[in-house]
């Protein structure tokens, strides 16, 4: 017979009502009518290092075993012993090592360590880096930050367990111990990948090796900014910029089709931005909304989702019918904004509000008929011939030539060769460049866009990027070492070096969304997919293969794949062969 005290008793009666409790739980405990739990669609993927690019110590003495944390890990810590990572500091020394997982990803790491440790097992520095610079810096020295995700910062680690840290965009990890006299045995060393596990449905391939590595490049720099929301920046900013969303909305559409994270911050930047106020204060950004919103429903067709935006369209098409003078130029307030590089040139700002407001009321005008609102179709209408009135100059800015070009304020041929042809790839952007290559497809250049993203995008690559850059000049490239390497005494640090405006040095971003535009540009230009028909009911093959032999590729419809080869004869005709589903007409 078994003796209870007063107090096991209670114990025994208070895990008995807790498992009643527990018992009475919904299965699913997120589920949507509980309003204080929130949900994700992220899943989370665990990648071992693919090389050590660096050791403090590389005779062995204070860094043991480094190989070993290459090895896949397990994710659980264990009671064996064995030939683990392992750092040991005295007085003086403190022992660190840098890894590579190969690619850049958001996320974090985890770390397990072993029973060998004493308990806690010690203190680490973490320093996460887009480039391997970036991993020996110092937070405040060369535009070095944490701002919006710590990526330097120091951590206790325990005892024979593990820990999980981290929620920032990075490839190289740099970790030293702080502790003096202490040794720390370590079992594994993961990255953590936050991402949405979703298919590439779109695809481009050529005889060109270098414009496949770029289109790929582009929409994985999207697919890791595509998290809860659509970010443009995963380590930083991660924010919804609604202006920075085009770029990466198109890509997008061109390369994983539908996808609620369009939906989700489309509607977050409408709910954060009661009218008359700007979308993240700059009047442009409230335009571009409106532009997404009409380019969305092209590719996607969803007309319950656009009468949803019927009431906020219309009102902000009014809004900004109000910011025109009688001469037809716009007096837009607001921060007053195109991209970074083009910010000291007002005349430029100047030329490029005034086409995308030519632009946003073409798109209002479509996108209030198909809502069945004529009376402000007709005024979209009357504000675009009020608008065309005024004709900005160029400004020496290729930003503005794009825009103008777009717009049809001014011939894309003029653009082109006054501005856009002019002086190669320098004055470029990676949020602009894709409106530059736009504008010299529309004047019949195709070969130089081509080259165009050859040279730019592509010596983002040839420094080590694997995924584009907040803004690249291509002067950064004189004497530049790679950034997936330790820098040469003879060689320029380019993340630490370069950079302008609100990225500086180590706080420049290595994967901004904006930055993916050639993913799209050869989609539609080059593989000549053109949406006709909402819903892509219609598309158009149209391609222009340049230089190109042979270009191959898919694009995503809401039917279905199509699957899309041409083929350049040798007297410069392009056979074309295509499969697309049922409900998707193909027009030549």
């Amino acid at each position: 017979m078994l003796n209870f005290s007063k107090k096991n008793t209670l114990l025994l009666l208070a895990i008995f009502n807790f498992g009643i409790v527990v018992a009475q739980l919904p299965p699913v405990f997120g589920n949507a009518n509980n309003l204080n739990v929130r949900s994700t669609s992220l899943t989370n993927k665990y990648i071992s290092a693919e090389r050590i690019v660096w050791l403090s110590d590389p005779f062995g003495s204070f860094v043991k075993n480094a190989e070993n944390i290459l090895l896949p890990g397990i994710g659980q810590a264990d009671l064996n012993s064995g030939e683990y990572l392992t750092l040991i500091s005295d007085n003086k020394t403190k022992p660190g090592i840098i890894l590579d997982f190969g690619r850049e990803i958001y996320g974090g790491l985890e770390i397990v360590t072993t029973r060998s440790n004493k308990n806690p097992a010690g203190k680490i520095r973490i320093r996460f880096g887009e480039s391997v610079s970036e991993t020996m810096s110092d937070c405040d020295v060369e535009g070095a930050t944490n701002d919006h995700s710590m990526r330097d910062f120091e951590i206790t680690l325990p005892w024979l367990g593990k820990l999980e840290v981290g929620n920032t965009g990075f490839r190289f990890v740099r970790i030293d111990l702080l502790d003096p006299a202490t040794k720390l045995q370590i079992k594994e060393i993961s990255a953590k990948f936050k991402h949405r596990e979703i298919p590439y449905l779109g695809s481009f391939s050529c005889n060109d090796e270098r414009l496949n590595k770029i289109w790929m490049t582009g929409a994985y720099t999207v697919h890791l900014n595509m998290q809860d929301y659509l970010w443009d920046g995963i380590k930083r900013d991660q924010l919804v910029w609604v202006g920075d969303m085009h770029p990466e909305v198109m890509t997008i559409n061109t390369v994983f089709g539908n996808n609620e994270v369009v939906r989700k911050s489309l509607d977050l930047a409408r709910d954060l931005t009661p009218l008359p106020n700007w979308m993240n204060g700059i009047s442009s950004y409230s335009m571009w909304w409106i532009l997404i919103q009409r380019d969305w429903y092209y590719y996607q067709g969803d007309l319950g989702y656009l009468v949803h935006q019927k009431e906020y369209l219309v009102d902000l098409l009014h809004l900004l019918a109000t910011k025109i003078d009688e001469n037809g130029k716009e007096i837009l307030d607001g921060n007053r904004f195109l991209d970074w590089p083009s910010s000291e040139n007002k005349e430029a700002i100047h030329a490029g509000l005034q086409s995308m407001m030519v632009m946003t009321f073409n798109a209002g005008a479509e996108l209030c008929e198909i809502l069945g609102d004529k009376n402000t179709a007709e005024l979209c209408k009357t504000t675009v011939a009020k608008l065309k009135k005024h004709v900005p100059e160029m400004a020496g800015s290729k930003q503005a030539a794009a825009l103008l070009a777009m717009s049809g304020l001014l011939s894309p041929n003029e653009a082109n060769s006054e501005v856009l042809a002019q002086n190669g790839v320098h004055k470029m952007s990676t949020f602009y460049g894709y409106y530059m290559l736009i504008a010299r497809a529309m004047a019949g250049d195709y070969l130089g866009a081509i080259n165009n993203i050859r040279e730019y995008w592509g010596a983002m690559l040839d420094l080590g990027a694997t995924t584009f850059w907040e803004d690249f000049n291509i002067d950064w490239n004189k004497n530049a070492a790679r950034i997936d390497e330790m820098v040469p005494e003879d060689k320029v640090d380019i993340h630490a070096t370069y950079g302008d405006y609100c990225y500086e040095g180590f706080r420049h971003s290595f994967c901004h969304g904006w930055a993916s535009g050639p993913t799209s540009w050869l989609t539609e230009y080059v593989l000549g997919v053109k949406v006709l028909e909402p819903g892509c009911k219609t598309i158009q093959l149209k391609p222009h293969l340049g230089d190109l032999k042979w270009v191959k590729g898919t694009f995503p419809t809401p039917e279905g794949v199509v699957e899309i080869e041409h083929k350049m004869n040798a007297d410069g005709t392009i056979v074309t062969t295509f499969n697309a589903p049922e409900g998707i007409s193909v027009v030549k």
